[in-house]
């Protein structure tokens, strides 16, 4: 599995918000937080979003990630909900079952796609954010993550689950499932001249899963000491836990 490393030249980790020289600056006046150096503090929510990334992509990009998976499992788009009823009623379900397996296959190859991607989208973390998040509750690094680069992690995404749907026969099992003579009328009615955008639907799933995961890692490695694999999240978290107790 590829590894991904946060703690990036500082001109970098911090160029979208300020320069070098602005923030060494900040570093003279405001010295530590508490035992903490703010860039300590930075370094150490990097890398448990770093864990967190790796276990997302562990837990998700194989098959049977999403699958097998009842917390992420893709369903059937709720506007195809009544064609999915239609088929199953008359012994159809296996065109359901083989669409919905598609969609999910397709979540599954594209999650370790997205590495590069989320590697990238974590620049906006300023020092005041990182020492509030912190102090905040139990998924705070995960929910500032998902705020500041959602919209740009589903662009940059869409293209891979583009083609991650291609290879997966999405188009192929929705077309079957929805063409079938049994299931035209609902289809007819609930779609009419529209088709479900099943590239943004499994995007959008797939984003879902892979934030509820980071945020899981994120929960262990504030409540359980034995999660802080290296010196930084120890030191880190192992300071706000005192610092509660």
């Amino acid at each position: 599995m590829r590894c991904i490393y946060w703690v990036l030249p500082l001109s970098v980790l911090l160029g979208s918000c300020a320069t070098t020289g602005e923030w060494l600056e900040q570093i003279g006046k405001t010295g530590a937080v508490g035992q903490l150096t703010q860039q300590e503090i930075v370094a150490g929510l990097k890398a448990a979003l770093d864990k967190g990334v790796d276990h997302a992509v562990s837990q998700l990009g194989r098959e049977g990630g999403f699958f097998q998976n009842v917390e992420v499992r893709i369903p059937v788009p709720e506007r195809l909900q009544p064609v999915e009823r239609a088929l199953r009623t008359v012994g159809q379900g296996p065109l359901v079952d083989e669409f919905q397996l598609a969609i999910n296959r397709a979540a599954e190859k594209a999650v370790p796609e997205a590495v590069s991607v989320l590697v990238n989208s974590v620049e906006q973390m300023t020092f005041a954010d990182a020492e509030q998040i912190l102090r905040g509750h139990e998924t705070a690094a995960t929910d500032f993550f998902r705020r500041t680069s959602e919209a740009n992690l589903y662009q940059r995404f869409l293209p891979i689950v583009k083609d991650a749907t291609a290879r997966s026969g999405v188009t192929a099992a929705y077309k079957r499932m929805t063409d079938n003579p049994l299931a035209v009328v609902a289809a007819q009615a609930v779609l009419g001249r529209e088709s479900v955008d099943l590239d943004a639907y499994v995007t959008t799933r797939a984003l879902d899963g892979l934030f509820l995961k980071i945020a899981e890692q994120e929960k262990l490695i504030r409540k359980n000491p034995a999660e802080r694999t290296t010196e930084i999240l120890r030191r880190v978290f192992g300071s706000v836990l005192a610092k509660r107790s």
